[in-house]
């Protein structure tokens, strides 16, 4: 099996090149380099030394992956004729996807790689900005830049920062997250005779002419707290202080009991704000809702039972077992494809070997009553309990009414009376699913209405300078009528 024999040119100039890695690159044929554009090459032809770049490749492709692979390939190719030789900027393996290649081929048999060394840009660069990877350090490839992997509170350096074009997407992705005035620092050619460090607010990024294949970004850390508000992390710690020792006396009393009105509340205040379309109003209510989250999972870790981790781990697993068309290998053409699937998905989820367990069991039994009565249909109607007209449903609506009044005329039973009237509002729910109406959404839009059109109601009895008591019926229902003609 034959060897590719892999180098690396170091950081900057000549000088910084290990002198036995200089030996072995006067002696290596053929030579093959990723970039010709670094700047101990040019000294190098100057001694003579011959060689392939692969500099030709980069304007073939749209993508760097692209490009890496292409490399590894013809590497790879060249290989099998005898051992051949790469060098590649800075060591081998800081920041080389080729080379990561190279050592997966090695890994299938089909060559070997022995890599022969090389000084890492970040040497020079950290003593370049004085700052110590001790205290916490990050390093990003620019040109496969993923923001959710990217920690605030490290020192950070994003390699590979070519042009412009990779410049404006690292901006970008800083500016998600970080004012757009932050101070960054680029640094091209650390350590070497041409070495430049320039500081300039995040916006700025871009707009730098001298970018090369030397040319790194580095960001500080965030010191700030009010920088990290936006953070996970940063609310994670703040809900786990007000629930901690010296915390806030109300928030440490909290039982999962306790504060089960609280997200009832929150989340009806949520309903208002997507009605209203208001989305000020809808970020601080999913604040809101997120708050009752954050405290029911620090009671259980408080209580040793679970943490939010494990509300995350088994939200995206479930995701992710219920998505087989989006995660996994299975076609869909539709919607409803998507919800039969994820039925079946759920029923087997709750296969066991225990007794038989009812298709209406997992409709929670906290749901508000109108919401429930509608869960509870739907169940019964996948297995045919149901009418497939609106007819027979209007039918048993009348049956339910005509049964109410008889018990009302009565007046002898009132236990009788609420479950006759509870029939009649069970039968209006199956006429509400059949026009594919939430009752509770329903129910919600008519309450917002009848706060309007009342509220209407006592602006115009205070503008008239009478008590609302001192109205006709009449008088309040002429109000009414004018409210509806307003389109309140």
């Amino acid at each position: 099996m034959n060897t590719i024999y892999i180098f690396g040119l170091g950081a900057g100039d000549i000088e910084q090149l290990p002198l036995g890695v200089y030996r072995k690159l006067k002696a290596a044929s053929p030579l093959f380099l990723r970039t010709k554009e670094h700047p101990v090459v040019k000294e190098l032809q100057e001694e003579g030394i011959t060689f392939t770049s692969f500099d030709f490749i980069y304007e073939k492709h749209e993508q760097f992956t692209e490009v890496y692979q292409e490399i590894a390939a013809v590497l790879l190719e060249q290989a099998k004729k005898g051992d051949i030789f790469y060098a590649v900027p800075g060591h081998p393996l800081v920041a080389e996807k080729t080379v990561q290649l190279l050592l997966e081929a090695e890994r299938r048999n089909e060559c070997r790689v022995v890599i022969e060394g090389g000084q890492s840009f970040l040497d020079a660069l950290f003593t370049t900005l004085k700052i110590d990877p001790i205290e916490g350090f990050q390093l990003m490839d620019a040109t496969s830049l993923q923001g959710g992997e990217w920690s605030l509170t490290k020192h950070t350096i994003f390699c590979q920062v070519y042009d412009s074009f990779i410049a404006s997407d690292v901006k970008l992705t800083l500016m998600e997250q970080l004012p757009d005035d932050y101070p960054v620092y680029i640094v091209t050619a650390a350590g070497s005779k041409e070495e430049r460090v320039t500081k300039v607010p995040l916006y700025e990024l871009d707009r730098v002419a001298t970018l090369n294949n030397l040319t790194s970004v580095y960001v500080p850390p965030v010191r700030d707290e009010k920088l990290l508000y936006h953070r996970f992390e940063t609310l994670r710690r703040v809900i786990a202080t007000l629930r901690g020792p010296n915390g806030c006396p109300w928030d440490r009393k909290q039982t999962h009991a306790s504060l089960k009105r609280y997200l009832l509340e929150e989340t009806y205040e949520l309903f208002e704000a997507i009605d209203d379309h208001d989305d000020d109003h809808m970020i601080e209510e999913l604040g809101d809702v997120l708050l009752q989250v954050m405290l029911h999972a620090q009671i259980g870790e408080d209580e040793g039972m679970f943490s939010i981790d494990d509300v995350i781990r088994g939200i995206t697993e479930k995701m992710i077992r219920r998505h087989p068309h989006v995660f996994g290998n299975v076609t869909v053409e539709s919607a409803e494809q998507v919800v039969e699937n994820w039925q079946r998905i759920k029923e087997k989820e709750k296969e066991t070997n225990d007794e038989p367990v009812s298709l209406l069991a997992d409709v929670p039994k906290s749901l508000p009553g109108t919401l429930k009565a509608y869960e509870l249909q739907k169940k019964a109607a996948k297995v045919g309990f149901d009418w497939d007209d609106v007819e027979p449903m209007w039918e048993k609506v009348a049956e339910e009414i005509a049964e109410f009044q008889q018990e009302a005329a009565k007046l002898h039973d009132r236990s009788r009376l609420i479950s006759e009237f509870g029939d009649i509002l069970f039968a209006l729910i199956n006429v509400a699913r059949y026009y594919d109406i939430n009752p509770e959404e329903a129910l919600h839009i008519v309450n917002q209405k009848f706060y309007r059109r009342f509220s209407y109601i006592e602006e115009q009895a205070r503008k008239s300078g009478r008590a609302i008591t001192s109205f006709s019926l009449a008088e309040l229902d002429r109000f009414w009528e004018e409210a509806k003609e307003k389109g309140l």
